[in-house]
């Protein structure tokens, strides 16, 4: 399994950017895919998780993070996208991309284990 970051960069406050995760080696309906973050000198924060079909692909989202970001998937791409709007300086951080063999989430998305990770994209926001 390898799960590849990509689209981070540096944006305005205020500004938007959309990260993908492209998976091989599992397809992407049949697990769970979240993403985390982690910025210097903090602990790592759950972004958002898009369930598993067996899940019926339920979307969860952080506090710090509902109403600005929205996590899709393209099962023909095999890949999981997060669309950010409204990007502010404390989302500032890497942002990693993970999945596991269970097949689902569920409620508990931002703090059961991930198996898999990827090497993360750095999102940088400046005010």
């Amino acid at each position: 399994v390898q799960l590849v970051e990509s689209g981070g960069g540096l944006v305005q406050s205020g500004g938007s950017l959309r990260l993908s995760c492209a998976a091989s080696g599992l397809n992407v309906d049949d697990y769970a895919i979240v993403w985390f973050r982690q910025a210097p000198g903090k602990e790592r924060e759950g972004v958002s998780c898009i369930d598993s079909r067996r899940n019926e692909g339920r979307t969860y989202y952080g506090d710090s993070v509902k109403g600005r970001f929205t996590i899709s998937k393209d099962n023909a791409k095999n890949a999981v996208y997060l669309q950010m709007n409204d990007l502010k300086p404390e989302d500032t951080a890497v942002y990693y991309c993970a999945t596991d063999s269970r097949g689902g989430a569920g409620i508990l998305w931002a703090v059961i284990p991930y198996d898999y990770w990827g090497r993360g994209t750095q999102v940088t926001v400046s005010s």
